[in-house]
């Protein structure tokens, strides 16, 4: 409509006013409104614009989170904006506040998206937790958030296995078994693979389908050896020969057989007879009676066979199978015979490789009725669950031995009040602010000065309070490190791998912060955690951020206290320590440039005392003439009071005697074989460590583990980048060896 010829509503068109009066007053507001609309989208053009932000967060294992473990979180981010450097912050849980945050800082080009992996330590012992996330720009606005589902959090008692597969193997359904606790072997897809191998010490057990291998990549690779040979269980199917070549290479390298050719085999009955025999996964027999290791605790047997009953399924029995024929290097069979093998088995490192001749993925296997049966089996899923689901869901991780650590190098500076000491001090606070005020200010006839001295009284005490605390605690800043670390040798050359953990304890003499850093291949930092205690959250404060495959950190500690954190780590460097074990003799190679003050050697459910090593030498000791103590009785005697520790340390009132541990060479090896400590019974009480860190595995399938203990000294950096007027650093080396006839 022409606005020159719109007339006024309203108006009688009889009294119009001249066109040309009509027109001014209609176009002034017009011309205004074009010219306020060109001005506002010059202004709008002139700002940045800020694009979509897309955040998608997977935290664990197909949603199974295992308690006390490093497990993946896998992040993708979509910038549809202009590129900015954006902080990523994840933690579990409602709030950041409520445990460590972890966060990763990296650059969002536009129009580009990035996938990586970040390990995370889960704490969280409820049976149901949740994850948060989100992205910060240079201004710390909030661009995109995150939430998890509900994820469910599996207990450190029941052995968890991932599937790198097209399809994942399913176990059975046991008895009573309720949706909350069904187990299930976790769907691992490739992009979710972590290349880091921290992030995957929560699984027991791997089973990766040779027709994935193209499409692992070499970080992948390298984590899944490095996982392995740390002490788990890696299964391996074969499904085509030319799979182990090009990109597969890399595993061909360790199977402990030679694939020739593929065929079919008529005859496979060995797979139903290993199931319903007593033979693990490992080889050796179950036991039925008594109580039985299960993941990381003792557990009560079920005192019979769960499979010995399974019946045989004919159609299975009748199809032929596609299997591989071997040509055997240094592997032993587990199902069938040394000529005709289904299943091969291998020592590497402290972990176990398997080789299965068939795939699973294929028929007959696929359809087989025994095939979740034989999925539990080889997984190690405890036994007794397959009778009834629920016996054991009370039936917990135990207490977290952080706190055995905390105790042996926490400062010596700290004291507490004892709590008779501190109920006194109450009485005469009550005494004082009531009858004695009362008394004296009525004989003195002035009850009207109660209101300056009740204030009187309360600054006396609350200095006097502060005067009793500077006391007891005040003290100079000091930094403790323990190393416990772990050599792996290689099967050829003289690198090994180093599984370590620094446990370290920092007083502060005042509410700061200290700045941590690692240098190591990977590493990771996490605080104290309580196991099944308290909150079941890290107790201790940081902002640790990720990177790369290493951290810096920023560790908040109040005003006169100690708090410890722990970092994960793995490297890889020459073999400090090259140790043989024969029938006879056991000789140490201590190739470091300091004295081994403690040396003892574990096998046959013996601990052998054999003394001092010298730096830069080789000592050859006789097992006849060594000094002999059960391995039980060496535990008992310097672990009694663990629990008593362990108490003690959550308590801010009481004696001292039992909060620190001075023998660190005894205790901290004495907590390597936690397991000599735990009982069924004890539930909540039995101790419970970070995954392969216990070491009786290794002593129950024959082999030997050194212990030696090197005081005063390191084998890397130390954490701490700051000045402590105190400082100590201690290593425990552990290595497993093979007894030689």
């Amino acid at each position: 409509m022409d606005p020159t010829t719109t007339r006024p509503r309203g108006k009688n068109p009889g009294h119009s006013r001249p066109p040309g009066s009509v027109a001014r007053a209609s176009l002034f507001p017009l011309t205004k409104l074009r010219g306020c609309g060109l001005a506002l989208i010059l202004l709008l053009a002139s700002l940045p614009v800020r694009g979509a932000l897309r955040l998608d967060m997977f935290v664990g294992f197909d949603n199974v989170v295992p308690q006390g473990s490093w497990l993946p979180a896998t992040f993708e981010i979509f910038n549809d904006g202009p590129p900015f450097k954006a902080v990523l912050e994840v933690w579990p849980g409602m709030t950041a506040s409520a445990s460590q945050t972890r966060r990763m800082v990296l650059e969002l080009p536009t129009g580009t998206t990035k996938r990586f992996i970040l390990p995370v330590y889960n704490a969280v012992n409820s049976w149901n937790t949740e994850w948060n996330a989100h992205v910060l720009d240079e201004k710390n606005r909030e661009r995109a958030k995150a939430q998890t589902p509900r994820l469910r959090v599996q207990n450190a008692s029941v052995p968890l296995a991932g599937a790198v597969s097209r399809h994942p193997p399913t176990l059975p359904e046991p008895r009573n078994q309720s949706s909350d606790s069904a187990p299930r072997i976790a769907r691992i897809q490739q992009v979710m693979l972590p290349d880091n191998p921290l992030a995957l010490q929560g699984l027991d057990t791997i089973y990766l389908s040779s027709e994935k291998l193209l499409e692992v990549n070499v970080g992948q690779a390298n984590a899944i050896l490095a996982w392995l040979h740390a002490g788990g269980h890696l299964i391996v199917s074969v499904e085509q020969v030319n799979h182990f070549i090009g990109p597969g290479e890399w595993l061909q390298r360790v199977l402990p057989v030679e694939l020739a050719s593929l065929g079919p085999s008529p005859q496979h009955a060995a797979l139903q007879d290993w199931l319903t025999s007593r033979k693990r996964y490992d080889g050796h027999d179950y036991s039925f009676s008594g109580s039985s290791r299960v993941g990381r605790t003792v557990v009560a047997s079920i005192g019979h066979n769960p499979w010995e009953n399974l019946s045989r399924d004919e159609k299975f029995e009748e199809a032929p199978l596609q299997t591989a024929h071997f040509k055997n290097r240094d592997g032993r069979p587990l199902i069938g015979t040394a000529a005709e093998p289904l299943a091969v088995m291998a020592r590497r490192g402290r972990g176990q490789l398997t080789v299965l001749a068939f795939a699973p993925e294929l028929e007959p296997f696929k359809s087989w009725r025994n095939g979740p049966q034989f999925w539990a089996k080889i997984t190690d899923f405890p036994p007794e669950l397959l009778e009834d689901i629920n016996a054991r869901q009370n039936q917990q991780a135990g207490r977290s031995i952080d706190g055995i650590f905390g105790a042996m190098i926490d400062s010596d500076q700290v004291r507490k009040l004892p709590v008779a000491w501190l109920l006194l001090l109450l009485l005469a606070y009550l005494a004082v602010i009531g009858p004695l005020d009362h008394y004296w200010l009525k004989k003195i006839n002035r009850q009207m000065l109660t209101w300056i001295t009740f204030p009187l009284y309360v600054a006396f005490f609350s200095a006097l309070i502060y005067f009793i605390g500077y006391k007891l605690r005040a003290g100079e800043s000091e930094w403790s490190e323990l190393h416990v670390i772990d050599i792996i040798p290689h099967t050829q050359g003289r690198n090994a791998d180093l599984r370590g953990w620094t446990f370290g304890s920092i007083y502060s003499p005042s509410n700061a912060r200290y700045p941590v850093e690692s240098e190591q291949p990977f590493a990771t930092l996490r605080g104290e955690s309580g196991g099944n205690w308290g909150m079941n959250q890290e107790s201790s404060k940081a902002r640790v951020e990720q990177r790369g495959n290493n951290f810096q950190g920023v560790l908040d500690v109040p005003v006169w206290t100690s708090q410890l954190f722990v970092s994960d780590w793995w490297g890889q460097q020459a073999a400090p320590l090259k140790v043989t074990v024969t029938d006879d003799e056991i000789t140490v190679d201590n190739r470091l440039d300091t004295m081994l003050a403690s040396v003892e050697l574990v096998v046959n459910n013996e601990v052998l005392d054999l003394g001092a090593v010298p730096a830069r030498k080789m000592q050859t000791f006789s097992r006849a003439a060594a000094r002999k103590v059960s391995l039980n009785s060496f535990v008992t005697r310097h672990a009694g009071n663990f629990l008593a520790v362990l108490n003690s340390r959550g308590h801010a009132f009481g004696d001292n005697s039992f909060s620190r541990l001075a023998d660190k060479s005894n205790a901290s090896m004495a907590i390597s074989f936690m397991s000599q400590l735990n009982t069924p019974s004890a539930q909540y009480n039995n101790l419970n460590g970070p995954p392969f860190f216990e070491l009786s595995p290794i002593i129950q399938r024959g082999d030997a583990v050194l212990l030696a203990f090197a005081p005063d000294y390191a084998m890397v950096k130390s954490l701490n980048k700051f000045n402590a007027r105190r400082n100590h650093r201690d290593t425990l080396l552990r290595v497993a060896v093979e007894v030689k006839n």
